[in-house]
């Protein structure tokens, strides 16, 4: 969940970047090319229009001088050569600065495609750090399981082979015991007493009776049913440790499976998303260079200024 929402707020910074950058891009593209001057109708609402406007008169070669009026005539127009060397210069300087223009305009959308390449790449790279660092996490996280299973393996193995070892030790000890004991030793300090009844004499003493070898032995078989009854309950908590460790090790693989296909499944759909942008960009750019950018003014715009008295 975590690895989804930091793709989600990626990809949402993204496409927020996109707009803003189209944005500006719309808002650059009216400040240079859709300015009010550029206007055919714009001598008829602009505000500046009586401060540009001429005097009554300013020369012979005035267009206002009209026929009627006797102030200019046919072949009198001493400003004709300056007049058209004028023309043609304006019209040079026209067509120099809308090449300028539209150069610039290249190169502003050139880098702005550049940069958004270069933002998804580096998204891109993001995403795969990410990625990665969790692989490493979760190989790190396997190894230090199988090194703590190991450990409590190892562990659980010499405490047992301790434990057989004291066992075999304490065994040793009780037989030696019993051997040079004063029980089978037949001890005459044992049934020697001169005090109270229910003791021996040793020179009468033969044995003991059958109750008492019944009750050791009672006592015997109680002692081996209940070892016996431990090593079960032990040999059962082994037995549930192993079950249990199996179960989480088996949990883990399944859990490991399934987010390597979550995993490879957000990739396909990043990869897919990436590829529907960019298809959405391409498209956008053979709109704009073939249905936006195909209305350029001919040579005929341009001659059709000051060709009248209007």
């Amino acid at each position: 969940m975590k690895q989804n929402d930091k793709i989600l707020c990626i990809l949402d910074e993204r496409q927020k970047r996109d707009i803003r950058n189209q944005n500006k891009a719309l808002n650059e593209f009216r400040q240079h090319f859709q300015q009010p001057e550029t206007r055919r109708e714009f001598d008829l609402s602009d505000p500046q229009a009586l401060k540009k406007d001429t005097p009554a008169r300013l020369a012979d070669s005035d267009p206002r001088c009209t026929v009627s009026g006797l102030q200019k005539f046919m072949g009198e127009d001493l400003n004709q050569e300056n007049r058209c060397k004028f023309q043609k210069e304006q019209t040079r300087e026209w067509l120099l600065q809308q090449q300028k223009d539209w150069k610039n305009a290249l190169a502003d959308k050139k880098f702005a495609d550049d940069l958004h390449d270069k933002h998804r790449l580096e998204l891109d790279q993001k995403a795969m750090d990410l990625e990665r660092a969790q692989e490493e996490t979760k190989r790190a996280i396997c190894v230090a399981t199988k090194d703590f299973n190991q450990a409590q393996a190892a562990e659980l193995k010499e405490k047992r082979k301790l434990e057989y070892k004291q066992e075999l030790e304490d065994n040793v000890a009780e037989i030696s015991n019993l051997l040079k004991g004063d029980l089978l030793s037949e001890n005459p300090q044992q049934a020697v007493s001169s005090f109270g009844g229910g003791r021996v004499v040793s020179d009468r003493w033969k044995g003991m009776s059958q109750d008492q070898l019944k009750e050791i032995r009672n006592i015997q078989m109680q002692q081996v049913l209940e070892k016996m009854r431990l090593e079960e309950e032990e040999h059962q908590r082994n037995a549930e440790w192993d079950r249990q460790r199996i179960q989480a090790a088996r949990a883990e693989l399944l859990f490991d499976r399934h987010q390597q296909r979550q995993n490879r499944d957000l990739r396909r759909a990043l990869d897919n998303f990436n590829a529907q942008l960019s298809q959405e960009q391409k498209s956008r750019n053979t709109y704009i260079n073939e249905e936006v950018y195909t209305n350029f003014p001919s040579g005929q715009y341009y001659t059709q200024f000051n060709t009248t008295a209007r």
